[in-house]
């Protein structure tokens, strides 16, 4: 998912806008008009960043796990099984084990995640994840 958000951030500035969208579509030889695109992007609840992107493809392809399945994969990595890991650990696991983060790539999906005294809440950060967290005022 991540190589694909990178593909269609034709700017590379974190975010997808109707510019990405028309330059990306140009390079496969499409052109859709502005109405087209706006509609594409309105789907978001909000600006379309890494964390946002993944929500929407979770729903349109069944690209994730059920929250279950999220929060239990996270969960095998919580040793006090209170519902966070250690901000440091979970990094170094994304840059070092499996299809590696990039530090950009780690930047986009740490800026929405919800940390407090070092810690990912992952119980929140499955919510953004999956679309069903609500925030709070």
């Amino acid at each position: 998912m991540k190589e694909a958000f990178t593909m269609i951030d034709q700017n590379r500035d974190g975010f997808i806008d109707a510019n990405d969208l028309k330059e990306m579509f140009s390079s496969l030889g499409s052109t859709p008009d502005d109405k087209t695109l706006k509609e594409m992007l309105a789907e978001a609840p909000g600006p379309l960043n890494f964390t946002m992107f993944l929500s929407l493809f979770s729903d349109k392809l069944g690209g994730t796990d059920p929250e279950d399945s999220l929060r239990n994969a996270f969960a095998m990595f919580d040793k006090d099984g209170k519902g966070k890991i250690p901000e440091e650990y979970i990094k170094d696991l994304l840059e070092n084990m499996g299809d590696n983060f990039t530090k950009d790539e780690m930047r986009q999906t740490f800026k929405e995640a919800p940390i407090e005294g070092g810690k990912l809440d992952y119980e929140k950060f499955v919510g953004i994840i999956k679309g069903s967290s609500s925030e709070e005022a």
